[in-house]
């Protein structure tokens, strides 16, 4: 979905929808390729395939298929403030979620978690990272949309949207279901990291999809599974998310909290611990990437066709753009 198409299908009751983009990460795997001259490492989600909309702002758009913008939230980082204040996210500003410290993902999404429930208790959540690229909007779009309305026959599971492969990838993670019907939305039997080529061919052949970390959820279902991994967090937590926004005190108790959390990483410390929660619906091929790996950006570039260097755009105001040069095969940031 891109800026000036029209986000969002009239004609559909959205309800409780809600929609959560993960931004609060350092992209630290391609700091290679977005360093400025001066040495500034500019987090991905902050820069641009194309020389215009930031990998956020389009993460934010794609997430407006299924929510509302006054129902579409961005967690992000309080050290990455220069990067996300420039930039028009188009969100009201307490649909911005600021984390004082960078504890894990699973802490990250419990703090907007409850941060969406304070707001709507009956609220269905579709959760997506910041940082991918997909080339065909429309297919991952519907299959949100399908995820979502699966929540409200079945709203006791966590759904995840597993991306059909294009190829055996050894950097990415995979999921395999049971059963055998790709069209079914099917229990989860496990969770493969980064295999071996070798082993990423054969599940593929077994089924196997690339983990996107796209999932929905009813909000009160994935409370119950952070209750019973970090309960005491969640209390703690819940309670300052309930003070005043404008609180004087309300953030320093969060950075005081955030002091102390322990790491949480989502996926082993939620996900892979509460195995009958997971269902998994099978993306098709849609041209998707993480632009988790120089590699990958690469690869995604020469797919967009980027073949010369993209202008500044006044859709990114202070922020940065990648100068994707594909047909030279590298990529340089140019602040």
């Amino acid at each position: 979905m891109r800026q000036g198409q029209n986000r969002w299908d009239t004609h559909w009751d959205a309800g409780h929808n809600w929609a959560l983009v993960l931004a609060a990460g350092e992209g630290s795997r391609l700091q290679a390729l977005t360093t400025t001259a001066s040495g500034v490492a500019i987090p991905k989600q902050f820069c641009s395939m194309g020389g215009h909309a930031s990998l956020l702002q389009e993460a934010l758009w794609r997430a407006q298929t299924v929510a509302l913008p006054e129902r579409t939230c961005a967690v992000v980082a309080e050290r990455h403030r220069r990067w996300w204040q420039a930039l028009p996210l188009d969100i009201p500003p307490e649909n911005l979620i600021r984390q004082p410290l960078n504890r894990g993902t699973a802490n990250g999404i419990l703090l907007s978690l409850l941060s969406i429930v304070h707001r709507d208790p009956e609220a269905t959540v579709l959760v997506l990272p910041s940082d991918h690229y997909v080339r065909n909007e429309e297919v991952l779009a519907a299959s949100m949309h399908r995820a979502m309305r699966e929540l409200e026959r079945d709203p006791d599971h966590l759904i995840l949207l597993g991306i059909t492969p294009e190829e055996p990838d050894p950097e990415l993670g995979y999921i395999v279901a049971e059963g055998s019907d790709p069209e079914a939305i099917r229990a989860v039997h496990e969770f493969v990291e980064k295999p071996s080529a070798s082993a990423a061919r054969a599940l593929i052949a077994r089924g196997g999809v690339w983990n996107s970390f796209i999932f929905a959820t009813h909000a009160r279902t994935l409370m119950r599974a952070f209750e019973a991994r970090c309960g005491d967090v969640v209390a703690e937590m819940a309670g300052i998310v309930a003070l005043p926004r404008d609180s004087a005190t309300s953030y320093a108790h969060l950075c005081e909290l955030y002091e102390r959390l322990p790491v949480l990483d989502f996926s082993a410390d939620i996900l892979q611990r509460s195995p009958s929660l997971l269902k998994l619906l099978t993306v098709p091929a849609c041209g998707w990437s993480d632009l988790g790996t120089p590699r990958r950006l690469i690869e995604a570039v020469v797919r967009l066709g980027t073949t010369r260097r993209p202008a500044a755009s006044p859709a990114l105001g202070n922020a940065a753009f990648l100068d994707l040069t594909a047909d030279r095969h590298h990529a340089r940031l140019q602040a």
